[in-house]
């Protein structure tokens, strides 16, 4: 098994809705075990609750249901993660937080995310997590 990484929702959706490339690889490298993706209850509920906007999804070449599957099997290969403490890192969207509490729980190298400017904002720092953007993983992964 690859890095242990968090894969930001940003990523995940992009790999669906839009054109192929670095962000549907990075799903791709999850689903063919060359990264260890943790996953956590409020990363999860943040999926579930963005793939259940459809209006989101108009220029998704998946239907709801290929999307549910897609999900479901990115699910099989991610690592579970409770979150006991919560770190507070305090970037600049508080619902980003968790993320960051989710990769310091499992001992994630890597947050993979379109977001990297609001990550590395954070007033706690964790030096041996990185924040990447999916073609920065890429490069790394190879």
């Amino acid at each position: 098994m690859g890095p242990v990484v968090v894969i930001d929702t940003s990523v995940f959706v992009s790999a669906l809705i839009g054109a192929a490339g670095v962000n549907r690889q990075v799903l791709r490298a999850c689903l063919e075990q060359r990264c260890e993706p943790l996953m956590g209850e409020k990363l999860l509920r943040e999926l579930e609750a963005v793939l259940g906007r459809p209006a989101g999804f108009r220029a998704c070449p998946l239907t709801a249901g290929e999307r549910e599957r897609l999900l479901d099997a990115f699910l099989s290969v991610c690592t579970w993660v409770p979150i006991y403490y919560l770190w507070r890192p305090n970037l600049p969207d508080e619902g980003d937080n968790h993320v960051v509490e989710l990769a310091v729980a499992g001992g994630a190298v890597a947050i993979v995310t379109q977001n990297v400017p609001d990550f590395r904002r954070g007033e706690l720092r964790f030096p041996q997590l990185s924040v990447l953007t999916a073609a920065e993983f890429l490069a790394q992964l190879r």
